[in-house]
């Protein structure tokens, strides 16, 4: 089993527009409403691939409601956490005419010690039955700003693997308690570092303390330092459409690779073709089969003669 934790869930509603103009009326030529945040996008293409995953995090109020409700038909175990505070909604917005997306997420319901004092017990029960766990995405107000390091530590306790996806201090201060795999974006490993040259900023972010650092670099691929090499991957060619979630999509593949033993080329290669089977999918959480398996195989993995 996967476990896949998502502390500031939300509803993903995807608006899409011919145009998108500032300051103008839009009428809106589709509407799409998904179960969202980072880990249950991650836990949707996992259950697509054939894994066996279990969402956790929180939810509550009306909105916390609706997402479940939109979880329960999906092959993945609900183990969310209900709090007082009402689940937050992300809108991104596509204009049609570019591909490009406008995204708007709110901050999520305030929590108390008493709810992250309960989520604590649901996590510590699930870790002891995961292969593998994912900590993805914001923290919600009113959790400690170390609650991943903390979650990082429990797992490693438990000798579970876990990969973190988060930015900021959370990521600054989750790196520290040496996760077994991080992945950041461009920016967020900029930020984290202060390099801005992709291979040494990601060399730079695994002496921070993650076993391994695998780097998101938009629709140039993934750039991943760790123990056994250092490798660049790419897709066949850049594709357009919605972009969000294709970097969860990367991240269920990075899971897959390693609760199946895969060796790394072939991890990245996944993670890859996964992620550009998202962009052309109407939703996060989802993406094209078809274009998955034709994208595979046409995925360029180059190692780097130079040590991790």
């Amino acid at each position: 089993m996967i476990l896949t934790v998502t502390l500031n869930t939300a509803l993903d509603i995807t608006y899409k527009v011919d145009a998108l103009t500032p300051h103008a009326s839009h009428r809106v030529t589709d509407v799409a409403e998904r179960p969202g945040g980072k880990g249950v996008n991650v836990a949707r293409v996992l259950a697509a691939l054939g894994h066996d995953t279990v969402v956790t995090g929180f939810a509550g109020g009306p909105t916390g409601d609706v997402l479940r409700t939109l979880l329960a038909p999906l092959p993945v175990r609900d183990a969310l956490v209900p709090v007082a505070g009402t689940t937050r909604r992300t809108v991104a917005v596509v204009d049609a005419s570019t591909g490009d997306t406008t995204q708007l997420n709110e901050p999520g319901p305030t929590l108390d010690p008493a709810e992250w004092s309960a989520f604590v017990t649901v996590y510590e029960e699930l870790v002891r039955q995961a292969d593998a766990v994912a900590l993805c995405g914001s923290l919600p107000p009113g959790i400690h700003v170390g609650a991943y390091a903390e979650l990082v530590r429990r797992a490693r306790a438990a000798s579970v693997p876990v990969l973190l996806d988060t930015s900021g201090e959370p990521l600054r201060r989750g790196i520290a308690a040496r996760p077994d795999l991080v992945k950041p974006n461009a920016d967020e490993l900029a930020r984290l570092t202060g390099a801005r040259e992709p291979l040494r900023a990601t060399r730079d972010a695994r002496r921070r303390g993650a076993h391994a650092v695998v780097a998101s670099l938009g629709p140039e691929g993934l750039l991943a330092v760790t123990p056994d090499g250092t490798w660049r991957a790419a897709p066949p060619a850049a594709v357009k459409g919605n972009p969000t979630g294709a970097g969860d999509s990367a991240v269920a593949g990075l899971l897959a690779g390693l609760v199946e033993g895969a060796p790394w080329p072939e991890r990245l290669a996944r993670a890859v073709a996964l992620s550009t089977a998202t962009v052309l999918a109407p939703a996060a959480g989802e993406f094209d089969m078809t274009t998955y398996r034709e994208t595979l195989s046409r995925v360029t993995v180059t190692e780097h003669a130079t040590a991790a």
